[in-house]
């Protein structure tokens, strides 16, 4: 897209404009940017009405959960997430990048966490301060995730304050989820990081699906 046709919602990825989506998601406002498999979309996650929202955008079922940005293993901890030493090794190995955690909360509930390997995710949550984004991929529920800034407007517009656009990204393939429980971890969803991969982490062990 042209730089004098782009919507005025789609704003370079500038510190000025990165520490304007900060500000906008610490408000409860909806933000896109980009991470390195596909654009997403963010909300508070502390802020129930702005996650409400977020499903709202989607068009996604309230019942299913929505990741977790951390910065490293020290967001997940403020989160109340228990890290065990197989969840540690596997931050170790694989973050920042395309692999969500799904870990046990302090109340029963199971979290997830993602940490992303993409420069303008990275600074937006140096610019958050603390707070943690819940973020999911910038498209209807049922449609093929965005891998530009353009397409994650086109699809949620009407909910977003803005998009970030650090260009297309190239990993076109959503994060692998592994929930971890101790020592042991089962793939939710299958993505970039394989069973293989998994498999060179010392102490885990895999379970079928």
């Amino acid at each position: 897209m042209a730089a004098n046709t782009r919507p005025a919602g789609i704003l370079p990825a500038t510190p000025a404009n990165i520490r304007h989506a900060a500000a906008a998601l610490r408000a409860g406002e909806l933000v896109g940017l980009p991470t390195e498999t596909v654009y997403g979309v963010a909300a508070r996650a502390d802020d129930p009405a702005a996650i409400a929202r977020l499903f709202r955008a989607k068009g996604r079922d309230e019942s299913k959960q929505v990741a977790r940005f951390v910065a490293d293993l020290d967001g997940v901890r403020a989160a109340g997430a228990t890290v065990s030493d197989v969840a540690r090794r596997l931050a170790a190995a694989f973050w920042p990048g395309p692999l969500t955690l799904v870990l046990p909360g302090a109340d029963g509930a199971w979290l997830g966490f993602r940490a992303p390997a993409h420069d303008v995710a990275q600074a937006w949550l140096r610019e958050l301060g603390g707070v943690i984004p819940a973020v999911t991929s910038a498209n209807r529920s049922g449609k093929a995730p965005a891998g530009t800034a353009a397409a994650a407007w086109a699809a949620l517009s009407p909910h977003l304050s803005m998009v970030l656009d650090g260009g297309p990204v190239t990993g076109g393939q959503p994060s692998t989820v592994l929930r971890v429980a101790g020592a042991e971890a089962e793939i939710l969803r299958p993505g970039p990081i394989t069973a293989e991969h998994l498999a060179r982490i010392p102490g885990l062990r895999l379970r079928s699906m």
